[in-house]
């Protein structure tokens, strides 16, 4: 029987810098035994409405997830078997007909801004993160990524942040920083936490493969 993995939830402000730390963090630990899991992957597919109501979606609220298949499929990959995660086109907000297959692993790595916010999920955490970033750095990334990467114009990610991201921010993804048991700063490379959470990662991975033998 093998061990059940070791789950590590990261949650932050869109922008504060998740994706590097859950980079850095499968650096440290080693590709071979991680999964990484995106809640974003997860955003509920809108190809049933037109384009410009698809825009004016929020989402940056909870409901725009489709967090209970998240959950679903965490628990498939605890119990030793793969799954297809659904793929999201951020330029058209829609699901793509490619989808991501995840192999179970050692450590299941669990990114998102809400990854904090929702109870079933945060249950099956071993570990939860929260990232810390001040509001203006969090502004300047997401105008990068988003202008970039989803080819969104600097007046829509501005206009965007300021009615819905620091809004919803401020309700959900805030709040959630109580139940982090580990808080990195996003804004500057934390390079020392990193390693101690890298260490308690390996320490429960330890203590597993013992309790399995």
């Amino acid at each position: 029987m093998s061990a059940h993995p070791v789950i590590v939830g990261i949650a932050g402000g869109s922008g504060s810098g998740k994706s590097t730390i859950v980079a850095e963090l499968v650096r440290l630990l080693g590709l071979g035994i991680t999964t990484v899991i995106r809640h974003d992957w997860y955003y509920r597919d809108l190809s049933h409405l037109e384009l410009k109501d698809r825009t004016e979606v929020n989402f940056d609220h909870p409901s725009s997830l489709e967090t209970e298949l998240l959950v679903k499929h965490v628990m498939t990959l605890i119990a030793g078997n793969s799954v297809d995660a659904p793929s999201y086109d951020f330029a058209t907000h829609t699901r793509s007909s490619a989808t991501i297959q995840l192999k179970p692993s050692q450590v299941l790595i669990l990114d998102g801004i809400l990854a904090l916010a929702h109870e079933q999920l945060r249950e099956l955490m071993d570990i939860c993160v929260f990232v810390d970033t001040d509001v203006k750095k969090r502004l300047e990334r997401r105008l990068e990524r988003d202008s970039g990467e989803r080819e969104r114009s600097p007046a829509s990610v501005v206009q965007q942040f300021e009615s819905t991201v620091l809004p919803m921010h401020n309700e959900f993804v805030e709040p959630s920083r109580e139940y982090a048991e580990i808080t990195i700063s996003g804004g500057h490379q934390d390079s020392a936490t990193l390693k101690q959470l890298a260490f308690r990662v390996q320490e429960l991975l330890a203590k597993r493969t013992l309790s399995t033998n």
